[in-house]
């Protein structure tokens, strides 16, 4: 198999089968993120994507998960994916979840129909980066979408049958619009409804913008306490039923475990504790 860059994934795809289905992510401008910089975004040829899937049958004798990267395979067209789903059900017909990246311009190119077969084809779950549910700070990131369209196309995935899960960015609105971040980001989810939400923490890796910002002086990073306030903020303004909730990211400053709305409160007593007591993650413990 082949496989171009490093390898991104999220965290419960760590045991699955990784195939390339296009190489990059097709915004790669966002100010924070450090991903797939080495790589000009292109589509991989459909016979070395399918090649792929063949190699890896012919090399294991169980594959129980496929993720197709990289950044947005969903941005290739319905009838390619459609092949590649098929290819997989045909080959691996033992495989019991498909997953991919998606981003909000991909998903919104699609119409109900096309993510309506697409699951159908067995194409389970996609992750969306929320990152924040404020319209200044995804304007600030250069994410390219604005909140409306992040909100739709997640609302799109669920109405397909698929599960969702999105992810957000604790302190990426800075010490200037911790609050602002925390309330929209909790009424964004709300909106949506995934069935999981991963809330990761603001930390830099590589030479991104952001970063030049903060040593600059016009971003300033959250510290760990003013981390775990955003996060109770947010977790007391989320109505999101039945979501999974995890804030258990190596990046993060304290380890969150619940199911919403049933286990707010207690995810909320956790973070006073700690803002009384401390106990949080050493940075040197933190990575991405």
């Amino acid at each position: 198999m082949r496989y171009e860059g490093r390898v991104f994934r999220p965290p419960s795809e760590a045991y699955s089968l990784i195939v390339q289905v296009t190489v990059g992510c097709s915004h790669n401008k966002c100010t924070f993120c450090d991903m797939y910089k080495e790589k000009r975004f292109h589509l991989r040829k459909l016979e070395d994507v399918l090649e792929d899937f063949n190699i890896a049958r012919r090399q294991y004798r169980y594959i129980e998960r496929v993720f197709l990267a990289d950044g947005d395979a969903l941005i290739r067209k319905t009838e390619d994916l459609a092949v590649i789903l098929k290819h997989i059900r045909k080959i691996i017909p033992e495989c019991r979840r498909v997953t991919s990246y998606g981003s909000p311009k991909s998903i919104l190119t699609k119409s109900p129909e096309d993510l309506a077969l697409l699951h159908s084809l067995g194409l389970e779950m996609i992750y969306l980066g929320l990152e924040s549910g404020n319209e200044q700070v995804l304007k600030h990131i250069n994410k390219g979408v604005t909140v409306e369209d992040i909100v739709r196309a997640g609302q799109m995935v669920k109405d397909a049958g698929m599960k969702l899960s999105v992810t957000a960015i604790s302190g990426l609105g800075g010490t200037e619009m911790w609050k602002e971040h925390a309330i929209d980001t909790a009424k964004a989810f709300s909106r949506m409804k995934p069935d999981y939400i991963g809330l990761l923490t603001l930390m830099f890796e590589g030479d991104v913008p952001l970063r030049r910002e903060c040593e600059e002086g016009k971003f300033h990073l959250l510290t760990a306490p003013q981390v775990a306030k955003e996060t109770l903020l947010l977790l007391e303004h989320i109505d999101s039923e039945g979501s999974v909730f995890r804030s258990n990211h190596a990046s993060n400053y304290l380890t969150l475990k619940g199911t919403l709305n049933r286990d707010r409160e207690a995810m909320c007593e956790q973070i006073r504790t700690a803002l009384e007591r401390g106990g949080y993650k050493k940075e040197y413990f933190r990575a991405l």
